[in-house]
Order: C-alpha cells, then structure tokens, then sequence
C-alpha cells in the first residue's frame, strides 16, 4: 500500500522548493503608482493649477495644491495595494485542488502545495497539478493540447522504455479518461507549463457592458469638460482681463465637470465585490458575472451535493421478494448480504463517489473483510450509452470468476432478460422506493470463465439480485432558498440523473412548484429544439438527464430571453456552464475543466451560497448605481458655481481649485468606501430581476441625479445671495457659500446612501466608513472655518456661527424633501 509523503517531509519539501505555482508578477511600487496617477486628466489639472499659483505669487496655496498630488498617491496607492491583496488571495482559491496520499491518507490539497515526491491520484476531469513519473495507469487518457497542440488526447501507459513520455504526466494537462497514480518530479517553474511562461495573470478579461457605457460617459464628459473650459477662460478673460486668472478658473472649472471617480469607483466595487463573494463561499473567475447576478432570471442546479448533503447512505434493500428498511439491515443481514456483496464487488475501492462510500460502509459494517479473498481483474465502465458498470473478480483456487453488476434498473431489467412479468413486479418495488425520495440502483451477478470474458458487459448472463435504495437528505436551509428565489422573479430548476419519480419527491421537499412540469431524458431525447423552447417555461425539474443535455437546456432558455445560471461538476458539463450566462462550478465535487468554464465556483457546493451570491449581486449592484448617480449629482452644484463668476462679473469667485480638492477629497472615499459598505435595500429579493438590456443611467435615473444636483445648487445660490444682501465680506460670503455646498453634499450624501430606508438608518444599522468619512468632513469644515491659518488658505473669512444657521436650515430642508421623493417613489413601488 501506498503511503506516499508524511505532513513533515512534505513541510520539508515546501520549505526547500517553495510553492508549486509560477512567478506572479511584482506588486506595483510607489513609482509605478505614481506613473498611472501621472497619466490622469486630474493629475496634469492639479499639477497646471499649482503651477499657475506659483507663478502668480501665491507660493503656499500653490505648494499646497502641489502637495495634494502625494495625497492622491497615498490614496492610489492604498486602494490598489487593498485591490491587490484581496485578488491574491482569489488567486490562491483558485489554484487547482489535488487529491495527494499524504500519510497514507488521501487528502485533497490546494495545487500550490504539491510537493516533489507526492503521489497525486489522478481521475477524470483533474487538471494535473505538476510533472510527474506514473507507477498506475488504468486506461488513463490525457488531453496535452495546451502543451503540444494537438487535440487528439494521448493514451498514458507505465514507462516501458520503448516509448518516451507514454509514462509521465504534465502540468497543466487534463485527465479525459481513466485514472492513475504518479509521483511528482517537478512542481512550479520547472515544469514544462511552467518553461512555456503560462499563469494565471495570462488570461484575458473582456469588459463588461457597464465598463463599455463608463468609459463613453466620461469620455462625453471629458469632451464637454474641454469645451467648457476654453470657453471659460475667453469668457473671464474678455471679462475681467486677467488671462492668468481667467485661465485658473478655467481649469478649475475643467476639475469641476470631469467625474474621474467613475472607473476608480467601477474597480473598487468589483474587487471587492469579488472578496464579499469569496467570504460568502462563491469564488468569481470573471468579474462580468457580479454585474449579471442580478439579472439572472432562471437557477439551474443539480440536485446531488447542492441541494442535498451529498452524504448517502443506504436507506432499504430489495432482495427481489421484500423490502427491508435500514432498521432492519441487522435482523436480516444473511438475507440481505447476497444483494450488498454484488454492490460492493461491482463498486470502485477507495472512491469518493458518495453512493459508493454508502454500499461500503454498510458492507464493513455487515459483512466485514470478505472482498480481500478476490481480486479484480477487468472492469466494464458506466457510460452515458449502457447506464451501468461491470467488475470481474478473480477468486484464489476458481476456474470461475465472480461477475458483478450495478446500475439503473432500466438497464440491468435488460441485460438480466426478465420477463413482462418480472419487470413489472421489481419496477413497482423499485417506484415505491422512489416515491420516498430514494435513488434506486438494481444488483445483478453471474460467473465467466477467465477465457470466455465478452467485450461488452451486457453480453454475459446476468442474474437479478435486488435492489438497493439510497437517501442522500435535502440541506435543511434549501426550502427557505428556493422562497427567496421565487420571491425574487427566480425561476428555480433542478436537473438530476435520478429517477424520474425520485426527482418529483425530491422536488416537492425543496419546495418547487408541485404543478410544474417535469421532462425526463429520453424525452429531452425525441424533441427538437423548437418544440422544446416551447415547453420549456413550465418545467421545473429535468430528470434522467446525461451531461450533454444540459447545453440545449440552457441554450433553450437563453432562446427564451432568459438569463440563466447554471451549476455543473463534470468534464461534459463545461459547454453548458460555458454558454450559460452565469456558469457555476462546483468547488468541491466540481472538476478543474469545469471550474475553468466557468463563472463562478462554489467553494462549499451549497445551493444556498448561489443563493446569497444572488443577493450579494444585487446588493453591489445597487449600491454602485447610487455611488456614480451620487456622482453624477454632486457634480452640477460644483459645476455651477464655478460657472456663475463668468456669468456674472460683479460677483466674486465662489469655488477656487482647493476647494474642489477639498470636495474631491469627501467625494472619492464616500463612493468607493461609504457606498459599497451599505446594507442591501429591504426589498432587494422581493423584485423582478434587472433586465440587463436596460442602460445603467436610464432616463428616469439621470433626470432623478440632475434634479437633487440643481435642487442642490439652487440652495447654495440663495444662501448666498442671503450672505450678499446681509452685507457680509468677499471671504465670508464664500465661506457661508462653501459651508452650504459641504453640509448640503453631506445631507446629500445621507439620502443616497439608500434607495428604500430613511437616512436614519445610517446611524442605526451603523455605516461605519460612512459615519466616520462624513463625521470628519464637518469636523475638518469647522476648522477651516475656525483657524486663522486655514481661513487665509482658502481665502475664507469668519463672520460668526449665527451665520452658517441659513446653510444648516437649507439642507436639512433639501434633506427632508429627497427623503418625500424617496417615500412616494417607494409607495408607488409597493402600493401601486
């Protein structure tokens, strides 16, 4: 027996040859950071403006102005080294797991930690973690196109000498048949997928729908922005005749109108969503899928591991007379024992199939010891064609060997050759198993002689045994899941290769619709596709169906205008989770070719983690669409008042470039932070899914942003219009002006933190990031206000607390009303 590396030699090993993954590319340093931020409009406005400064006198303000730039840095630079880690540690859940005997036990590690000198157990659908010598084949074929390019998979014998290569496995290569054992000879950049420069950092992105609609809009603002700010300078220079001046406030106003915020806020909100998911057991290979979440109109899931345990056990047994419960296994184990010792001889050692784990353990417990007289010597394998699989054994001192059988009972009912009658009489045993939610599986036996063994199993003589039934219990959160589903416009299905009247059992217990309709594989089989997207809309379970039919399942959907998700596991499941909207792979069941089709990968295979990666979804994505509305209208105020000088002359300068990087400053936190840590809207799984055809910004949402911008706006202009009429000083009508602009954007900012609760609920469901960036934005306003130094820096005057009671009045009233806007906009939702 094997017992392969212990834990400390491995330790050892790592230690010795590090990790088994290839060289990441380095973490960006300062410098580099600070090359991107150089290459930002922002960036060369801010350098242009300090500039000026310095070349008009003003020395402080412009070394001032000049200095921000490493704050921006710093905060760049903070944003991405938190972007990076979170992605690094995706980038570890999603190395590729390998089973390895490791103390003798086999255990299922992550592939960088493959050591030189693991035995790693290779089965079909494993993407091969390192170069490895094999000591077992059986019948092991593997695909080395991504390798070689050649498509025709290669044929994996033990090394004979004769033919170089047949013996050895590569990283990087996919098992498409067969099993194997090997031992690791080199791991990491020593191997040949690693000589060829191929990681993980190689693989592409497209952008996404809203990446593709961000970058138009700021490059329409970016344009508007340039246009204005030309013609800001004519304006105040034909004006007032300071070209200096006139072309500082053009750049001021160019800052004002660019919303440079949008993509930092784009990939702040996927980087994170992506770790939120990760936290939520839901590991996302492509960032796109965040964005459909939401959408998704139909949740396709298997039933075997995801809406179940996937822990069976064997629940009652048929011995082709009577059946017996598993209370009563003990009382009638020698009447019973001929029907578990065919399943156990027709089972896999050492599998991890869950089914087969269950005939074990039932056969150690009651007929402990008497598989270690035989030893097997051909095997027949279960195929999508002949749903059942052949072991022969070989018994020491017998001419004859023991032929073992298991598989659906349709099929070994054939090879068996019962009659009419016979058939009837185990098919109504069979269905009365299948009616309390068991799997079925029939037992059949006979005895060949070593020469006289067939080439295909349905050609020996086949005797029935029995029949034996196996529950495998519903996770006890999935009924409440599929609530939430449908509460959420989700159609829920579930696909199954189980017996049809297992699936309807199983499908009454998790709560699908009991009228929906149900369509088994042979019946998938006979229809065409028209006739299928036809019928579709009404089934809600698909039974008896082979791996290959879920890729018309979803294409028919899809021809439907249904976005789908889909869950799968298996090497044939790849082209379905590929055509699926959202494709998701199972992380612990699941196959490596299938996690790579995919979208997402259950980390814990749980039907209620696709479920909370749903809400989560549309949680992120509500939020982000209030962020950059957020954005968009807190930039009409800023907008304005820098426009209204060069409007009117007679009025002095409101808005100067350091006040816009002080805004800037509670703008960029408050989207990428405040908003993102924002608890989900109450009725975030009570609503039909999001059309994704629909534009990010649609009319009614723009209008909504421009109108709180104005209303916004209006309130600064009359308050101060009031410090004017009240006789107050240049600097302190700018000040009272400035205050108004930074307590209504707070306010501002309160209101748009959620869509369906009062502002209240910042405080009370406790916003952290929020509370503190909006605490420390008025409390950072008093002391520029307060302190002499900081009123000279930004030209403000101090004309008394009294004063700043009209800024307070003004957007507490801009407050209440966004908050009626906000309650007769929900009322219509939820009464109309």
């Amino acid at each position: 027996m094997i017992k392969g590396l212990s834990t400390a030699e491995a330790k050892a090993r790592q230690e010795e040859g590090g990790y088994n993954e290839l060289p990441a590319s380095n973490p960006k340093n300062i410098w580099a950071i600070a090359l991107e931020v150089i290459r930002e409009p922002m960036f060369l406005l801010l350098i242009s403006c300090g500039t000026l400064y310095l070349i008009l006198g003003d020395y402080r303000e412009g070394v001032i102005m000049l200095c921000t730039i490493f704050v921006i840095i710093f905060i760049t630079f903070y944003q991405y080294r938190k972007t990076e880690r979170a992605l690094e540690a995706l980038r570890k859940l999603s190395s590729p797991r390998t089973l390895v005997i490791r103390d003798g036990i086999e255990t299922r590690i992550p592939g960088r930690e493959v050591v030189t000198g693991d035995c790693m157990i290779l089965n079909e659908g494993d993407r091969i973690s390192a170069d490895g010598q094999l000591i077992e084949s059986h019948y092991l074929t593997i695909d080395e196109s991504i390798l070689t390019g050649e498509s025709i998979p290669v044929i994996k014998t033990l090394v004979d000498g004769s033919e170089p290569g047949k013996g050895f496995v590569f990283s990087g290569t996919l098992v498409v048949k067969g099993k194997g054992l090997a031992i690791v000879e080199e791991i990491g950049q020593n191997t040949h997928f690693g000589k060829i420069g191929v990681s993980l950092k190689s693989i592409g992105e497209d952008e996404t729908r809203l990446q593709k609609e961000m970058k138009v809009l700021i490059r329409y603002f970016f344009l508007i922005g340039g246009v204005i700010c030309v013609a800001i300078i004519a304006l105040f220079y034909f004006t007032r005749g300071n070209f200096m001046q006139s072309l500082l406030n053009g750049l001021a106003a160019a800052m004002s109108i660019l919303p440079e915020e949008f993509p930092v806020v784009l990939t702040i909100f996927m980087a994170l969503g992506a770790w939120h998911l990760s936290k939520k057991n839901v590991l996302t290979r492509k960032t796109s899928a965040i964005e459909t979440l939401g959408s998704a109109t139909v949740l396709c899931s298997d039933k075997t591991g995801t809406i179940t345990l996937n822990k069976m056990e064997v629940a009652a047994i048929y011995d082709g007379h009577s059946t017996f419960e598993k209370n009563d296994f003990q009382h009638h184990r020698d009447t019973i024992s001929p029907v578990i010792r065919v399943a156990r001889l027709a089972s896999q050692d050492d599998s991890i199939d869950p089914m087969e784990v269950a005939i074990h353990s039932l056969h150690e417990r009651l007929i402990p010891f008497q598989t270690n007289e035989v030893k097997l010597i051909k095997e027949y394998a279960f195929s999508h064609a002949f749903l059942a699989m052949t072991h022969v054994h070989e018994r020491c001192g017998e001419e004859h060997c023991i032929v073992s059988a298991k598989g659906a009972p349709e099929t070994i009912f054939t090879i068996c050759h019962l009659s009419a009658m016979e058939i009837h009489k185990h098919l109504q045993a069979a269905e009365a198993m299948a009616e309390k939610g068991f799997r079925v599986i029939a037992m059949a036996s006979t005895s060949a002689a070593h020469d006289a063994l067939p080439d295909k199993q349905h050609e020996f003589n086949f005797t029935f045994q029995g029949l034996i039934a196996l529950e495998d219990p519903i996770r006890p959160e999935v009924r409440q899941a599929v609530r939430e589903c449908h509460a959420a416009g989700i159609r829920v299905i579930m696909i199954t290769g189980d017996y049809p009247v297992t699936a309807r059992n199983i499908g009454m217990q998790t709560g699908l619709p009991p009228d929906g309709k149900m369509i088994n594989g042979d019946e998938l089989k006979e229809m065409d596709d028209d006739t299928l997207q036809k019928c579709i809309g009404e089934v809600t379970i698909f039974a008896r169906v082979i791996p290959q039919q879920k890729l018309r399942i979803v294409n028919a959907l899809k021809a439907n205008g249904e976005v789908v998700a889909m869950t799968g596991d298996g090497v044939n499941d790849a082209p379905a989770l590929k055509a699926a909207h959202i494709g998701i792979a199972m992380g612990i069941k699941g196959t490596d070719v299938a996690r790579e089709a995919s979208s997402l990968v259950l980390l814990d295979d749980n039907f209620t983690s696709i479920v909370a990666a749903i809400r989560l979804g549309r949680r992120i994505f509500d939020n982000l669409q209030k962020a950059m509305s957020y954005i968009l209208a807190i930039h009409i105020p800023i907008i304005g008042l820098t426009l209204m000088p060069a409007f009117f002359p007679s009025i002095p300068l409101l808005l100067l470039p350091l006040h816009i990087i002080f805004m800037e400053l509670i703008i960029d936190p408050v989207c990428s932070i405040a908003f993102e840590s924002e608890q989900e809207e109450k009725n975030s799984m009570n609503r039909p899914p999001r059309n994704p055809n629909n534009r990010f910004f649609n009319g009614r949402r723009l209008m909504f942003s421009l109108l709180q911008g104005f209303l916004l706006l209006a309130m600064v202009v009359v308050v101060y219009w009031m410090s004017i009429r009240e006789g107050h000083a240049e600097e302190e009508v700018r000040a009272i002006a400035f205050s108004a602009l930074i307590i209504g954007n707070i306010f501002l900012i309160l209101a748009n933190l959620s869509g369906t609760r009062s502002f209240i609920s910042v405080f009370r469901e406790v916003n952290m990031p929020a509370i503190l960036i909006l605490s420390g934005a008025f409390c950072m306003l008093m002391l520029i206000l307060y302190l002499p130094p900081l009123q000279q820096l930004f030209r403000f005057g101090f004309p008394g607390f009294k004063h700043f009671i009209p800024s307070l009045t003004g957007a507490a009233g801009l407050l209440i009303l966004l908050e009626g806007f906000k309650y007769i906009r929900n009322s219509k939702l939820y009464f109309s």
